[in-house]
């Protein structure tokens, strides 16, 4: 189904604020604040509702079912003492505003899975996870998980190193039901976006300089991958309307422009 990329031929190695939180999801709406802080946006899947909260920069938490699924949680922007605990945790890459394992630890309950990179797992030492390699796939906690490349071509340190090497992160797509969520991670429009043959429905698309992409790499990428809502995020002091003017005219896609810097 993912086309030539092969992203299914390989598997990977092996209260009170709760309550509050109960009462918030039984409210489903547009836009709704989580505990004061964040916004949330509701689709319709064949298998369910997809809450998605937008916690900040690049850290993301849906609500899924029973499900909640974390991705690159990190304190700098929750106290994750205080929001729901986490079924499946996703990891993209290494750094530090992507990889806290304080925001790990203060999510983990039994039966927890946490899913990232070698790279990843290097820096917590003796820690359980499922690392998944560019072009992977899994299924934990009955969410098909593909593994894409997130990585740079263009924008590099000043000795010449991309800012994120071509294996060392991963974007996901995540499935929920009939819809396909592609989280893209620290990348560029990278070529491997031409390999996916799968309608992406959601994509979270990074837009910051000289980590990511431009509003205009962003765009390009948009185009190639058509999804039907477009989120940038990770987006630091970019100008999200120019990606918005970019992409007036594809008429496929909706650009929502939420609180991710």
């Amino acid at each position: 189904m993912f086309g030539k990329f092969g992203l299914t031929c390989k598997k990977p190695k092996s209260t009170l604020m709760k309550a509050m939180y109960s009462l918030l999801l039984a409210g489903v709406a547009l836009l709704q604040p989580l505990f004061g802080q964040s916004e949330s946006d509701v689709i319709k899947t064949s298998a369910g509702e997809l809450e998605m909260f937008f916690i900040g920069h690049g850290t993301l938490m849906f609500k899924f079912n029973d499900l909640v699924i974390h991705i690159d949680p990190v304190m700098r922007e929750a106290d994750y003492a205080k929001l729901p605990d986490a079924d499946l945790i996703l990891i993209t890459h290494q750094h530090g505003d992507h990889l806290d394992q304080k925001a790990i630890d203060a999510l983990l309950k039994t039966g927890t899975k946490v899913v990232m990179t070698e790279t990843c797992l290097e820096q917590l030492g003796d820690f359980e996870a499922v690392v998944m390699k560019n072009g992977e796939v899994a299924t934990l906690k009955g969410i098909e998980i593909h593994a894409i490349p997130a990585y740079n071509v263009v924008n590099k340190r000043p000795d010449g190193q991309a800012f994120h090497p071509k294996g060392e992160g991963n974007g996901y797509i995540l499935t929920f039901g009939d819809t396909h969520v592609l989280i893209g991670g620290d990348t560029e429009n990278i070529p491997e976006y031409k390999e996916l043959n799968v309608h992406i429905d959601v994509a979270f698309l990074p837009m910051n300089l000289p980590y990511t992409m431009t509003p205009a790499m962003a765009a390009d990428a948009a185009r190639e991958l058509q999804p039907g809502i477009l989120y940038p995020y990770h987006f630091g002091e970019s100008n999200t309307r120019e990606l918005v003017d970019l992409l007036k005219d594809e008429k496929n896609i909706e650009v929502r422009i939420r609180d991710l810097k």
